[in-house]
């Protein structure tokens, strides 16, 4: 998900969404331990994708109270 994506959500649908892509790297991560996923940088992917999702609410939220 580019940054530019990510703007372009509300508030709440980028909470939702931080959410959603949490709870997936868990479920990826306990799968690559039983048996190794086909592409292991996904993780990698998913954990910089939360990343900017966070980094976008916080800005927000910096924004607010400014």
């Amino acid at each position: 998900m580019k940054m530019s994506e990510v703007k372009e959500l509300s508030t709440g649908e980028l909470k939702e969404r931080i959410e959603t892509e949490k709870n997936m790297l868990v479920k990826m991560k306990l799968n690559h331990a039983v048996s190794p996923l086909d592409n292991p940088m996904k993780l990698r992917f998913v954990r910089k994708d939360i990343a900017r999702m966070l980094t976008e609410l916080k800005s927000r939220e910096l924004a607010e109270q400014k």
